[in-house]
């Protein structure tokens, strides 16, 4: 084993949604794929080995008990999901004696999804802000006095102790995790592998705003603004919409004038603006970075965009927007242009 391998331990109880445990699992061996060697040595451990059923059904075996004593703490321990019951479960308690002994030792702490509430019941969350997923949120509030439970986020940090929100949220938070590790190229290069749309920060909301309209949008709309964003570094000319909806350039255009009042380039641009400031919003990314991922070209173009639709320059809108600079000033965006483009 390589000096620089980190052991990983995932802590698996029973009936545990297996996404919890399968998608951050998968994120670390994948970056062992693609780094060439094991940089992540994973291994799961729990109070049901050697086999853990989890939620629907599905038998996970390979599963080692819990040693009560070991000669190096491994780097990593993944608490992956937990019951939110109270009292915890007889054959989940084992977990929370073991944390609480050994977790001081570890250098990093992870739960996925509702295993916040083994650290919590261990203490390991006391201090701390922590999160989890949204039904139990307020569960978990009202259990641990002593944490802070936060909901504006897909996952949390707090000195070296990591939470997530539900499922999918766990691959965010272990990418982020590759990240810290191995730099941004290896995260996004893991990302692209699996064949995920976005490689989504922390900040984000566990309901987006795009996940809200995705539910009220008609279904062209739907494939147009999909297509748009999957793209959306690259030249989109009307004709190549038209050609991946079906619909002649005219036709597209005639139908964005109807139902959208404007045109398919105008379309383009409101979603290239909305990806800018979500990533303004959310990450800490040069602007000529923001530029490039949005789609707007060059910094002329993303300065002039801003202040068109906005009346502030890039770097204005992240100071009164980003939660990493604190909460938004009232009043500072006219209603009118705030409601065009939440919407994208």
């Amino acid at each position: 084993m390589s000096p620089s391998t980190k052991n990983v331990w995932f802590l698996v109880v029973p009936l545990t949604s297996m996404i919890n445990v399968a998608g951050p699992w998968e994120v670390l061996g994948h970056a062992n794929d693609l780094l060439g060697h094991e940089a992540y040595r994973l291994r799961a451990f729990g109070p049901s080995a050697p086999a853990t059923q989890t939620r629907f059904g599905l038998c996970l075996s390979g599963v080692q008990p819990l040693p009560s004593r070991f000669g190096h703490a491994p780097d990593v321990v993944v608490v992956a999901g937990a019951s939110p019951a109270d009292p915890i479960p007889v054959d989940q308690a084992p977990l929370v004696p073991w944390l609480r002994r050994h977790g001081p030792r570890i250098e990093t702490v992870v739960s996925i999804c509702t295993g916040a509430f083994v650290l919590g019941a261990a203490g390991i969350l006391d201090g701390r802000r922590a999160t989890t997923h949204w039904m139990f949120l307020d569960a978990l509030r009202a259990r641990f006095h002593k944490v802070r439970v936060v909901d504006e986020g897909i996952y949390v940090e707090d000195r070296g102790v990591w939470t997530s929100a539900g499922l999918a949220a766990g691959v965010d938070l272990t990418l982020a995790l590759v990240e810290k590790h191995h730099g941004h190229a290896l995260a996004m290069r893991v990302a692209k592998r699996m064949v995920l749309f976005l490689r989504r920060s922390g900040h984000q909301a566990q309901f987006s705003s795009a996940l809200r309209h995705q539910e009220q949008e008609s279904p062209p709309l739907r494939g147009i603004s999909a297509f748009v964003l999957e793209h959306i570094t690259e030249p989109l000319p009307v004709e190549r919409i038209a050609a991946q909806v079906g619909m002649s350039p005219r036709s597209l255009s005639r139908w964005c004038r109807r139902h959208l009042d404007e045109s398919p380039a105008e379309l383009v641009r409101r979603l290239r603006l909305a990806e800018a400031r979500r990533l303004l919003e959310e990450t800490s990314l040069p602007l000529k970075d923001v530029t490039e991922r949005a789609g707007l070209g060059d910094l002329s173009t993303l300065w002039r965009v801003f202040m068109h639709d906005l009346g502030l320059t890039p770097a204005e809108y992240r100071q009164r927007f980003s939660p990493r600079t604190g909460p938004p000033l009232p009043g500072c965006l006219p209603r009118q242009q705030n409601a065009r483009f939440d919407g994208a």
